[in-house]
């Protein structure tokens, strides 16, 4: 068994609409205040919130018209996030969700929710029917029900299903992340090219923001219907090209997962390529996407997914394992070995170097400093044929 989300869509109405935009307000100020705890030294914990929680609404009848279990929620997922922050690397504390930049998200156990009629009906009478594209598998245990950027409003709940077994399979690949090629693999028919579905749309989403421009009025003036739909007309066309991207890049991990058993990851964090003159190319190849899906159904298929740090990956020879005295322009898309004359394209090279690192029990930076010295050694077949991993590595 395995627990996985399923999402709808939700189709409430007018008066749905309402209510579900006032427990947010609730849900949200409680998320504030546990922010202002935590700022003035407080040092916030979900029981000693859940004990300002109650108290709060013995005084207020505002909290108390919401519902106490998408309260309680919230305030559970704001001491997870704030925990966080201080065990997972690169996690920031929790901060304020105001008003015009958060979407609504809110948590419902099973003592808020229930499905009746396909239907459903949520802890304060509020009731909206869901669009069944397919059935649950079991009784869902909890459901998050939360708004996107064009304002529609899903249901995710949380089931059990049985796994389905993966394919036997063997063999070990390696990923090294790009802009040109999104993902190059050390076998070229697990390549994934950069797609371009943002810059197929860009003649459309650049007249709809020109069409923003001319209907922007100065600040403090609400805006127009006219500036209203082109804003949501260039938000249709991002949420378009984001839902191609996941697509895509769903249906490429599963490629990968289904036909290796280990699978080498460059850990590669695109986020300084958004500083760069390569962020909107970076962007549309939706490299972090892509990784995510990888790792998430290697995982779940019981793949060996291992993380490999990107440095000295297009440094190394793959052949060899010599490292070259400077680092390589990216400008230079042609890697030469001047120990051992080994010429490949620089990717991968890299995705090679990726997947030597992986012989090692551990993938660390001086696993890539030091690349294995069967590498070194890898000249006869004997050698290749006893380990899949050096075999993989010296087929290209």
């Amino acid at each position: 068994m395995e627990v996985v989300r399923y999402t709808y869509r939700l189709r409430p109405g007018a008066t749905a609409t309402s209510a579900l935009l006032a427990e947010w307000g609730r849900c949200r100020f409680l998320w504030n205040e546990a922010v202002h705890q935590q700022k003035v030294g407080a040092k916030p914990t979900f029981v000693s919130l859940s004990k300002i929680l109650t108290e709060a609404r013995a005084r207020s009848a505002w909290l108390r018209a919401g519902s106490q279990v998408a309260q309680q929620q919230t305030l559970r997922t704001y001491a997870a996030a704030l925990r966080h922050s201080f065990t997972v690397p690169g996690r920031g504390r929790p901060t304020v969700k105001t008003r015009k930049r958060s979407l609504p998200s809110m948590e419902y156990t099973l003592r808020g929710f229930t499905i009746a009629d396909r239907r459903l009906r949520l802890a304060g009478g509020i009731t909206m029917p869901v669009v069944w594209s397919r059935d649950l598998p079991s009784p869902p245990t909890s459901v998050r029900v939360y708004q996107d950027s064009l304002g529609h409003w899903y249901a995710s709940f949380v089931v059990r299903r049985e796994a389905a077994a993966a394919p036997e399979a063997s063999e070990a690949i390696g990923v090294d992340w790009g802009v040109k090629t999104t993902a190059t693999t050390t076998d070229a028919r697990f390549d994934l090219p950069y797609l371009g579905h943002r810059k197929r749309c860009a003649a459309e989403l650049a007249r709809t923001q020109r069409k923003m421009a001319r209907r922007r009025r100065p600040k403090g003036h609400t805006h127009s219907n006219g500036y209203r739909r082109a804003k949501r007309a260039a938000a249709k066309l991002h949420k378009k090209a984001a839902r191609q991207n996941t697509h895509d890049s769903r249906q490429w991990a599963k490629r990968v997962v289904d036909h290796h058993q280990v699978i080498a990851v460059e850990d590669f964090k695109p986020t300084f390529l958004t500083r760069s003159t390569m962020a909107r190319k970076a962007a549309d190849a939706a490299i972090g996407a892509a990784k995510r899906e990888l790792i998430q159904q290697g995982t779940r298929a019981g793949r060996k997914v291992v993380l490999v740090p990107p440095a000295y990956t297009t440094m190394t020879c793959s052949s060899c394992a010599a490292r070259a005295k400077q680092r390589i322009g990216l400008n230079v898309r042609i890697f030469e070995c001047a120990a051992c004359g080994f010429t490949a394209c620089r990717d991968l090279n890299a995705a090679r170097t990726v997947l030597a690192t992986v012989e090692r029990d551990r993938a660390g930076a001086d696993d890539v400093r030091h690349v294995t010295t069967s590498l070194r050694n890898a000249g006869s077949d004997a050698v290749r044929a006893g380990n899949p991993l050096v075999s993989s590595v010296g087929k290209r």
